[in-house]
């Protein structure tokens, strides 16, 4: 049996047919094949499945697809691009907040909630907004400068800065 659900992802229209069980991110990952949302933990512990729903973060491993039905989803393919990176994007890149990478998707993603809500969070309030996510490579620092750079940039309009040519 399968459930007939309609999603916005990432500005375009996609209908699918899913198993009531179907989790989010599988149908994210599986079906519509954007790979950049990570599963992690299966246990929505580490928070490398955040996507955004209706602009607010949402661990997507522990929702259902069904229950995305009608709603707008942004995943991290969904932010910018290998020629123009969105300023989070950027930031991430410029104050060396990312190493192996894997956690980054869904830090951007809770990161992009924080600044939707507040455009100049402090750096506790930036540790509190993150907490859901875990990282296993870095100290946590530089994630906190470069969402705090991201904020500064977004707050002044600024366009991100392009990827590095080797990036791109």
């Amino acid at each position: 049996m399968t459930e007939h659900i309609t999603l916005t992802v990432n500005g375009v229209s996609r209908s699918l047919e899913v198993e009531p069980r179907r989790l989010l991110v599988q149908a994210i990952r599986e079906d519509l094949g954007l790979t950049g949302t990570h599963i992690g933990c299966d246990t929505s512990q580490c928070g490398a499945c955040t996507v955004q729903l209706d602009g607010m973060a949402v661990k997507s491993c522990s929702m259902l697809a069904v229950q995305a039905d009608g709603r707008s989803i942004t995943t991290i393919e969904g932010m910018g691009t290998p020629e123009n990176l969105h300023p989070i994007q950027a930031a991430f890149w410029e104050k060396h907040g990312l190493q192996c990478g894997f956690c980054t998707p869904g830090m951007i993603m809770a990161a992009a909630d924080l600044i939707a809500r507040d455009d100049d969070p402090s750096d506790d309030e930036i540790r509190h907004a993150i907490e859901g996510n875990i990282c296993r490579c870095t100290g946590y620092q530089n994630i906190v400068l470069a969402i705090r750079e991201a904020a500064a940039v977004m707050r002044a309009g600024s366009a991100a800065p392009a990827a590095p040519a080797s990036q791109a």
